[in-house]
């Protein structure tokens, strides 16, 4: 690769397509972008993230080192993005009473027995029209005879159709032996002629549902008629390159071309799982005619390039929470021209559309049951409610659940350590794929830490102790935990936890209990009177709730009322994708969800630091503990 002169290696890599791990978008504080220099002279800051024995190997921080001659280097595993682990697949759990049962699987089968319940009215709707040609005792215009076809159809009282469409209608019909097919799309109350094509084109009309998320993308091709899911891609959010977390995209985006890099990262990213839908199926893009989006609150804004910074400044608003439909060329995603595209509505700067998507999939606004709804994601969101309130909160747990912040972390993919267990008074690990390992996940970490408090390895506090069961190591003063050691790893690397991992893990599983805890108090509620818990995002699939409750993730609740959830994100999109029935029930959710500020609530911060124990410094809220 050829750089500009006093350019970093790690921009240098992501203007190359050489994507390094790194959650602080450059900063030099993550320590994740290690590199190893072969060849070449180069400037670097001294850094703590290095150890002295990397140090002599060639070790630097890619973001931190300027070339000064040609280079080699050498990106090792652990600070690559490897392939992929994410939820293509839609929340598993019916909606309780039976209102919505999201896919489990792409597979004909499944269609025979999923429940529908949402009316099937699709974001957009192609409907095959034989216009009676005009004569001396029917002289309408053209358009108002199109008008009262569609209408011999449809009860639509309120209908538009722009200049452009206007303008190709008379020699369209006319050529075309008055038989077309229209496109009616569903756009902010209001039925628009989006498209208005020859002949009888009704059975080619598609739709893409969206997950826009901080870590990964998720991208389904919908059938609009059939209602199946045709196909399913995932990929990471390439923004992850300028930053892992929220707060460090808006920050990216106030640095001058900040916003429009952040935006192009995931369009194209968008348009290229698009186009390779489309292709699979053998389809155009222009037979794409709708999308719907659901993403968390500045996911959203980067998606559709509105300035995110005012979502991170006191009082902390958005520019738009609902916001309307609009052409999805207008984003620069590239479906038909004139093709919708439409978001889930957002609650406030920290809850998005992503977790109203979720609350809709998990049906918990149709029962009297008392429930809660958990993203266990970076911003951990938490909502507490039934089918008449809910009450919603982000506690900003960090990264550690989807492996940031943590010495060995990698996000689940192929070669992570997703369970720890002891046998034979030994450690041992499973890994996603059964491949060497690379590195640990969240559910790895939660479960590791579990094994570790039940085999006394580390104290209540999280301080590792000299124990039998495990490797210990003490570097630069710390000591660590060897999970797996360098000969066998797929590293060249010991995977271990360190004492600053678990404190890591200790903050951000605080964090979400304190916020459950104050959700609870708020509403006038104990913990008892839950009926259930729904636990969504990629972590959800491989989280052991036996250890999440022994560290004090989880309150503790008879282990049935716990339910995984999945990707409840793209079900939910989906339901919207394809009923504007669903889509209405997401703004009722909306519009009844109170945000509850944590960074302003005493509540929090008091209970917050008695959540910094394992399980907690009251450990008569975890009585099936105890005995740890």
């Amino acid at each position: 690769m050829s750089v500009e002169s006093g350019t970093d290696l790690l921009t240098a890599s992501i203007k190359s397509g050489i994507h390094i791990y790194n959650s602080c978008g450059g900063e030099g504080v993550c320590g994740r972008c290690k590199v190893i220099v072969k060849k070449g002279k180069y400037v670097t800051e001294h850094s703590g993230r290095i150890s002295e024995k990397e140090r002599k190997i060639g070790y630097v921080l890619a973001c931190r080192t300027t070339p000064e001659s040609d280079m080699e280097i050498l990106v090792p595993e652990e600070s690559r993005l490897g392939d992929i682990e994410v939820l293509t697949q839609e929340a598993k759990a019916k909606r309780l009473a039976g209102l919505y049962t999201p896919a489990e699987a792409i597979e004909e089968e499944h269609y025979k027995t999923e429940t529908k319940v949402f009316k099937h009215g699709p974001l957009s709707t192609k409907l095959f029209l034989k216009l009676s040609p005009p004569s001396i005792d029917d002289n309408c215009g053209d358009v108002e005879r199109l008008f009262r076809e569609i209408r011999k159809d449809k009860n639509i009282p309120v209908m538009q159709m722009g200049l452009a469409n206007i303008k190709r209608l008379p020699r369209l019909l006319r050529e075309s032996n008055w038989k077309v097919t229209t496109t009616l799309g569903n756009r902010n109350g209001t039925t628009e002629v989006v498209l208005i094509e020859p002949g009888d084109t009704s059975d080619k009309n598609f739709g893409i549902a969206l997950d826009i998320g901080t870590t990964t993308i998720v991208a389904y091709l919908v059938d609009l008629k059939s209602q199946k899911v045709l196909g399913a891609k995932a990929s990471y959010n390439p923004q992850v390159d300028f930053g892992e977390d929220v707060i460090s995209r808006i920050i990216y985006a106030q640095e001058g071309a900040g916003l429009e890099k952040l935006h192009h990262a995931v369009i194209d990213t968008v348009n290229t799982l698009i186009d390779s839908l489309a292709k699979e199926q053998k389809l155009t893009l222009d037979d794409i005619t709708a999308i719907m989006c659901a993403g968390n609150t500045t996911m959203t804004h980067l998606l559709l390039k509105i300035e995110p910074t005012y979502i991170r400044k006191d009082p902390y608003i958005p520019a738009v929470n609902s916001m309307p439909v609009i052409r999805a060329a207008e984003a620069g995603i590239k479906v038909n021209p004139r093709g919708l595209l439409s978001c889930l509505p957002s609650i406030g700067s920290y809850v998005g559309g992503d977790i109203v998507s979720g609350v809709l999939a998990s049906g918990i606004d149709n029962t009297k049951d008392l429930s809660l709804f958990i993203d266990l994601g970076t911003n951990g969101e938490v909502v507490l409610g039934n089918k008449e309130y809910f009450i919603a909160c982000s506690t900003s747990a960090g990264p550690c659940f989807e492996g940031g912040g943590l010495a060995s972390g990698i996000r689940a993919m192929k070669g992570a350590i997703q369970s720890v267990s002891v046998k034979k008074d030994k450690l041992a690990v499973e890994t996603i794929g059964k491949a060497p390992a690379k590195g640990i996940c969240g559910s790895g970490a939660i479960d590791g830490l579990s094994v570790f408090l039940q085999n006394k390895i580390i104290d209540r506090s999280g301080r590792i102790k000299d124990n039998r069961i495990s490797k210990v190591k003490e570097e630069d003063g710390v000591k660590r935990i060897v999970l797996v050691e360098e000969k066998n790893s797929a590293t060249g690397k010991d995977i271990i936890i360190d004492e600053n991992d678990i404190k890591n893990i200790i903050h951000s599983k605080g964090a979400i209990y304190t916020g459950i805890e104050v959700l609870l108090k708020e509403s006038g509620y104990k913990k008892s009177d839950l009926k259930h818990v729904f636990i969504a995002g990629g972590l959800g699939t491989a989280l052991n709730i036996r250890s999440s409750i022994n560290i004090g993730l989880l309150p503790d609740l008879p282990e049935k009322k716990f339910e995984f959830l999945g990707n409840t994100s793209i079900a939910g999109a989906k339901a919207s994708l394809l009923s504007s029935e669903a889509m209405d029930k997401a703004y009722s959710i909306a519009n009844k969800m109170t945000y509850l500020d944590l960074s302003t609530s005493s509540s929090f911060m008091n209970n917050y630091s008695a959540a910094l124990f394992l399980p907690h410094t009251d450990i008569e809220l975890f009585p099936s503990v105890k005995g740890l």
